[in-house]
């Protein structure tokens, strides 16, 4: 039986509201192309309704509703959108996995990270009262200063469409643990699972106004968002592209931003590895969340000692995992997002081929589906530096390889990248993989793995993979604003000045 979309609005203000022009977007489930339900679109109208929801959300009974409530307050509620999610976790995995197409074990997966991460930003809320007033040690004894951590204000938050309701969490929990009233805008390619957070939050009694989600296109909703006025900071994760546009759209108004960009990440295999290991790791580093993940590894940087056996031995594990639609029990690749990616996947294959690269496996759709926005696992060999198969991101399935000599060759390969997001080294000489972590120039790096993620760890990059980090403490400090506190506490007057009544 095919599962139901909900019929959703937009979400503003605790209530469901229809757009105010009435408008929609088609849902297409990438496994089967066919339309499966609607989504409302925004537009600058009820982006303006959403902020001023926002703001009455951080003023009302002055702030100590939400604001300036105590974080335990705040961590109550977080606690119990975290619960509600687990409670409806298969209904919300499923619904995952239709809309972005990725396995269903995948989408479960990431449903328990989304509960746990609400968790985590509830003890990290609660953690806040006790940091606030942190005393600093000052030179002058006639002074005492402290510190206070407050929100930032309005936040918006624009998010992709690879992790649908756990890239959303990502910056939702932090914002609203740390008192933040929040206007989420996720990607018009999956926002079904942002909207079911939607009814969570009105299900557990969320204050009014505190989350806003706005379903739509990035131009009509994301970037009248991103440039009004009353909007104190954006956090995205998106394309490099798109990151720059919010950049110049928040400059004017010097609004702080936070960006999590794109990335053409390399994982370098040295010839001292147990090559069973290093494969499915390769494999998993690239085609994981079918190889749509901004951190993916999908530039394999590989000892020339080892290349040919380590190849022929990484196409056997590729040609073993089964493409299949999302909700197939043991699917380990799905199908791509939507038609335009599928597209641009092939085309970026195909550029690589007439560069001169050699299509070593993959390359085109799985013979046994006809229907859906599928691609083999594809590995591409025979690659040059000058390429645009190694300097542009992929966004799909698409490994693409190069051999080096030595050590030093192998960072120079690595660093060889306008990104700076994730790099993954497997050696068995952990010496080595300790120089190489400190050389590599990537915000995360993996040892003997590729892509492990933890709420409690930070996540972010260097160079056009953006700034800022998201996740752990630092993930908190994004939606904090610091205050400086002095006070002159001595008996005795300044003195500066001649007093005027000794004149």
């Amino acid at each position: 039986m095919a599962i139901q979309i909900p019929s959703r609005l937009l979400f503003i203000d605790g209530e469901w509201r229809e757009p105010v022009l009435k408008k929609r977007i088609p849902i297409i489930n990438p496994a089967t192309e066919e339309i499966i339900g609607v989504i409302p679109a925004a537009t600058a109208e009820d982006v303006e309704l959403a902020v001023e929801a926002a703001r009455r959300a951080l003023s009302r009974n002055k702030g100590r509703d939400w604001a300036s409530a105590p974080g335990a307050v705040r961590a109550k509620y977080l606690r119990a959108i975290a619960a509600k999610i687990g409670e409806r976790k298969p209904e919300i995995a499923k619904l995952e996995a239709i809309d972005c197409g990725k396995p269903l074990d995948e989408a479960a997966w990431d449903i328990d990270d989304v509960s746990g991460c609400f968790e985590y930003y509830a003890e990290l809320a609660e953690g806040l009262d006790a940091q606030q007033k942190a005393p600093i040690s000052l030179p002058m004894e006639q002074f005492k200063s402290h510190v206070l951590k407050e929100p930032i204000g309005v936040v918006g938050l624009i998010t992709p469409w690879n992790y649908p309701l756990l890239m959303a969490t990502w910056k939702v929990a932090p914002a609203l643990a740390a008192g933040c009233a929040a206007i989420l805008k996720p990607s018009e390619l999956a926002s079904v699972t942002c909207l079911e957070l939607a009814d969570v939050c009105r299900e557990v009694g969320l204050p009014p106004g505190v989350l806003n989600i706005l379903t739509g296109l990035g131009h009509e909703a994301g970037a009248p968002l991103a440039s009004h006025p009353h909007v104190d900071k954006i956090a995205f994760t998106g394309s490099t592209m798109t990151g720059s546009k919010i950049m110049t759209a928040a400059a004017p108004l010097v609004k702080p931003v936070s960006l999590e960009l794109g990335g053409k990440s390399p994982i370098v295999v040295f010839d001292d590895v147990d090559i069973d290991k290093a494969a499915e790791w390769t494999a998993f580093g690239c085609f994981w969340t079918n190889g749509q993940i901004c951190s993916a590894t999908s530039r394999l940087i590989l000892h020339e000692d080892i290349a040919t056996e380590f190849l022929d031995r990484l196409v056997k594990w590729c040609k073993n995992i089964k493409i299949a639609d999302p909700l197939e029990e043991g699917c380990r690749l799905g199908p791509v997002v939507s038609g335009g990616q599928y597209e641009k996947i092939l085309k970026s294959i195909e550029t690589a081929k007439s560069e001169g690269a050699r299509v070593l496996s993959g390359g085109a759709r799985p013979e046994h589906l006809k229907k859906g926005f599928f691609i083999e696992p594809t590995i591409i060999t025979d690659v040059t530096t000058s390429m645009q198969i190694w300097r542009e991101e992929v966004f799909g399935p698409v490994l693409c390889v190069k051999t080096f000599s030595s050590e030093d060759e192998a960072l120079e390969l690595a660093n060889d990248t306008h990104y700076g997001l994730g790099a993954a080294v497997i050696s068995k000489d952990l010496e080595r993989c300790d120089r190489f972590s400190k050389g590599l120039q990537a915000g995360i790096v993996w040892i003997n793995c590729s892509q492990p993620c933890f709420c409690q760890a930070p996540w972010g990059g260097n160079k056009r993979s953006g700034f800022g980090r998201e996740l752990g403490k630092w993930g908190l400090d994004n939606y904090l604003t610091v205050k400086q506190v002095t006070e002159y506490v001595s008996d005795d007057p300044w003195g500066w000045y001649a007093s005027p009544s000794k004149l």
